[in-house]
């Protein structure tokens, strides 16, 4: 079973590394021009920042929606890393990425013994509380923004910070720990009945949404040049809980196909803020009504799923029954 997940793994990869490989051609080439370029890497910003609340949201079964206020610790403190002290691009990640999960931590002890709509309503109180701490912090300029973040955010980086991403919370959920926090999900009483400490796997989950979120910050900053609080507000998070529910509570390749759709279609529909918004809740409102696991549930996309499909419905109900 090892050695099958290890080649299903190593194939993945090659045909990730193929694709970084081909973009990265048609970059170097001037085939893809600069707005592409930039909508793309937005939709692997968003790749991360919905997975990474997807362990939280999806796999753990909690209800976070200050996700927004993670991606701003690690925007801003990658920024003044960069910017003000003049230090390399990956020690601004990386200390993006170590501050928003201390705060993660320090946040997810006592929010995450609440349940339900109360952890929800503490979450966006936090998320609400970042946002006016740096419209009020003149050293990174305040409600004006900081500005004069130089773009080091490319492609490559992108990409490789997002497969990172995917593939450590992937191999987190197929842990003893992993298990743990879908153990958490499903029954908390039983769970704590077969001796897991529930806390510890909530905030333990908690912690390392926060740390990727804050890579995403780290990126989205050093993409834009330009952040202002009100880029990380509530409707951000919204977006990213959209991403999460539309793709699948508990499905890593849900929430990656979801951010893809949404970014797409949220680039086209720039001009028409009023329109996206309404789109977003009709999407909600379907998904709920037709669909209410999402689009892939908590199912991952695998060749075997490309076959049954292949099948038809008469040939896969053929081969139930024998």
């Amino acid at each position: 079973m090892r050695k099958l997940l290890a080649n299903k793994s190593l194939i993945g990869l090659g045909l990730s590394l193929l694709f970084y490989a081909v973009i990265q051609i048609t970059i170097v080439t001037g085939a893809l021009d600069s707005y592409y370029q930039f909508n793309l890497i937005q939709i692997f910003i968003f790749i991360i920042m919905a997975v990474s609340l997807n362990l939280i949201n999806g796999f753990t079964g909690q209800f976070s929606i200050g996700h927004a206020g993670f991606m701003a610790i690690g925007a801003y403190v990658s920024a003044i890393i960069t910017t003000k002290l003049g230090l390399p691009f990956f020690l601004g990640i990386f200390a993006g990425a170590i501050v928003a999960a201390i705060v993660g931590f320090l946040i997810g002890l006592p929010t995450l013994r609440l349940k339900g709509d109360y952890l929800a309503i503490a979450t966006l109180g936090f998320g609400e509380i970042i946002r006016v701490l740096f419209n009020n912090i003149e050293y990174v300029g305040g409600a004006s923004g900081f500005s004069g973040i130089t773009p080091l955010t490319n492609w490559t980086w992108t990409f490789f910070l997002t497969l990172f991403t995917v593939y450590f919370i992937r191999n987190f959920i197929n842990s003893t720990h992993g298990r743990a926090c879908i153990s958490v999900r499903e029954d908390e009483i039983a769970a704590e009945t077969m001796g897991i400490n529930t806390t510890k796997y909530k905030v333990m989950a908690f912690t390392i949404g926060a740390f990727f979120a804050g890579i995403g910050g780290a990126l989205y900053a050093h993409q834009l040049m330009v952040i202002t609080p009100v880029k990380f507000g509530f409707q951000l998070s919204i977006d990213f809980l959209v991403m999460v529910v539309l793709g699948g509570m508990g499905s890593i390749s849900g929430s990656i196909l979801a951010a893809v759709v949404l970014t797409i279609l949220n680039a086209y529909l720039q001009s028409f803020a009023e329109l996206r918004m309404i789109l977003y809740a009709i999407v909600l409102i379907v998904v709920m009504l037709f669909r209410p696991q999402g689009l892939m549930g908590n199912k991952e996309l695998s060749l075997r799923m490309f076959k049954r499909l292949g099948r038809g419905p008469k040939e896969n109900g053929a081969a139930v029954n024998k």
